[in-house]
């Protein structure tokens, strides 16, 4: 199993389709007899496009670390390299951000204020992810050409200073549009410039980062969240519990240029590259999670663990397992439909116990299959910030910082959220709609668990109904694990390494960036176990 995905810059040509725009379009001019700026409604999409290509390497393996599946058997015991993660760190410096800046600079200039606030919150997203994962990052050298080619590494601190500052930015920037878009839709493949969409976003990032550092000034984070809370309209979901502002990649069904999601191009093919975690299946199977049927799709009715051939079909790879993988790319499960955009698991399971109302076969009369190119859509997405992820949130700062909010009833409705926006996306991809009694029924018995837990247990089903609305997202399910260390993980089989505290740097950076000195192998070494800022 390999974390490298050849084919990776096919990605980026291919998604690039559907805003009808990429990275080569970045020198058009508004004017060829005066070559001076990129058109703002190319460039915008083209940040879109390009952040979500280059996450490819950076959620498939935080994915790994926490045990939504197995993209390297290395990363799986914790063992980095310097190449682990260095395409996302150049992709999103060298494109990204780069176009993000040139956004910034020319829409101040002509008083584009629509395009500037988009590209400023996109901007806060992006560089906050960047801290979280790797800790000290180059950030105000960064970007300027050869004016600094070899930009020092800012403390995560400052920056995140400066990234809410930045977001406050962008808020007033979009206070200057009057119009209720800031951007032409076509220019916006996220949401179609929608200004309320993008404010909400903006203060649900916010509502987030506060969280995120709520170990390291509590009382800080419980005053900004009190406000924020206080005007729930304003956040994604709003007061309607409504998926409709989820901030979300999403990929397409094109093969020829291919724009799908590259966890489904990467598997639904005759060779494979991944394993889904089988600690990851057997959570959903042990608790009756009737969202086991579109997270995971299984090859064989009977395949098992260690390709065994008396069980169930749901035969993932125990996190850590040093051990070569067997010939059995025709019977490991594999994505479903959701998030990759996949097949819809809707065969019999063979050993479902008596007990379970919510995984059930009823109405499981689908034959099982390997799965081919022609399986499925691959239009899949990357939830970044959703509506469920918000509730949940919002959830953990009531329990932890005594924020005033319903703890409880946020609990239920981050967990509903989730749940209906799984059956939506799987019913219009192939897959069928969960019933609003199964959706109900569910939510209830958890909130029965709820009741009877402690507070220490009431975190601990947050923090594992977030772990699974993070399936999709291994970068925040990351984070959050550093901060809270929920849910329990599985041990690793046989770990090479602690658990990784940050990401390595890439080893481009190390080797051509002149002002990080001589020890720049100490400081990789020593990013495995430096906790990042807020990690306390």
């Amino acid at each position: 199993m390999q974390l490298k995905h050849t084919t990776y810059t096919l990605l980026v040509s291919g998604i690039a389709l559907i805003a009808g725009a990429c990275n080569k379009f970045v020198d058009i001019n508004t004017d060829p007899n005066n070559p001076t700026t990129a058109q703002l409604s190319l460039l915008l999409p083209s940040t879109e496009v390009s952040m979500a290509a280059n996450m490819y390497e950076l959620n498939s393996g935080t994915s790994t670390f926490m045990q939504h599946m197995v993209s390297s058997g290395d990363l799986s015991r914790y063992q980095q390299q310097g190449t682990s993660f260095d395409d996302p760190w150049d992709g999103f410096y060298s494109q990204t951000l780069n176009d993000l800046e040139s956004i910034i600079a020319s829409g101040t200039a002509q008083q584009e204020w629509g395009y500037v606030s988009i590209a400023k919150i996109e901007k806060a997203y992006l560089v906050s992810l960047m801290v979280d994962m790797w800790g000290d990052i180059p950030y105000s050298e960064a970007e300027k050409g050869q004016e600094t080619v070899s930009p020092p590494l800012d403390k995560g601190v400052d920056i995140y200073e400066n990234v809410l500052t930045l977001i406050e930015e962008a808020l007033q920037d979009a206070g200057k549009v009057t119009a209720t878009t800031l951007v032409p839709s076509s220019a916006d493949m996220i949401y179609s410039g929608l200004k309320t969409s993008w404010i909400s976003l903006a203060n649900s990032l916010k509502l987030k980062l506060y969280n995120q550092i709520r170990l390291v000034d509590p009382a800080r984070s419980t005053a900004a969240i009190r406000g924020l809370i206080s005007n729930p309209a304003t956040l994604i979901g709003g007061t309607t519990n409504s998926n409709t502002t989820d901030y979300t990649l999403r990929f397409g069904a094109a093969q020829n240029p291919n724009n799908r999601h590259p966890w489904h191009r990467s598997e639904y093919q005759s060779s494979k590259n991944f394993y889904m975690c089988q600690s990851f299946i057997d959570l959903l199977f042990n608790n009756d999670d009737p969202r086991l049927r579109y997270f995971i799709y299984r090859q064989n009715a009977s395949a098992g663990l260690n390709n065994s051939t008396n069980s169930n079909g749901y035969y993932g790879r125990n996190p850590g397992d040093g051990t070569a993988a067997p010939a059995d790319l025709n019977r490991r499960s594999t994505f479903g439909v959701f998030p990759a955009g996949g097949l819809y698991d809707n065969a019999p399971i063979n050993n479902i116990p008596d007990t379970y109302s919510y995984l059930g076969n009823t109405g499981a009369t689908a034959t099982l299959k390997v799965v081919a190119t022609s399986d499925g859509t691959g239009a899949g997405v990357i939830p970044l910030l959703t509506n469920a992820m918000v509730k949940l949130i919002r959830a953990e700062a009531a329990l932890a910082l005594n924020t005033g909010d319903d703890a409880r009833q946020n609990f239920a409705d981050g967990i509903t959220a989730h749940l209906n926006n799984v059956s939506t996306y799987g019913a219009a991809n192939g897959g069928v709609a969960l019933s609003a009694a199964t959706i109900s029924g569910f939510v209830n018995k958890l909130l029965t668990a709820y009741d009877a837990a402690d507070a220490a247990g009431k975190m601990n089903m947050v923090m594992t109904q977030k772990y699974i609305a993070c399936y999709g997202n291994g970068m925040e399910a990351y984070n959050d694990y550093r901060r809270t260390g929920l849910p329990v993980l599985r041990a690793p089989l046989s770990p090479l390494n602690a658990f990784p505290l940050r990401l390595y740097y890439s080893q481009t950076e190390l080797s051509a960036n002149t002002s990080l000195g001589e020890n720049a192998s100490a400081m990789q070494i020593a990013q495995q176990t430096t906790p990042v800022f807020w990690d306390k």
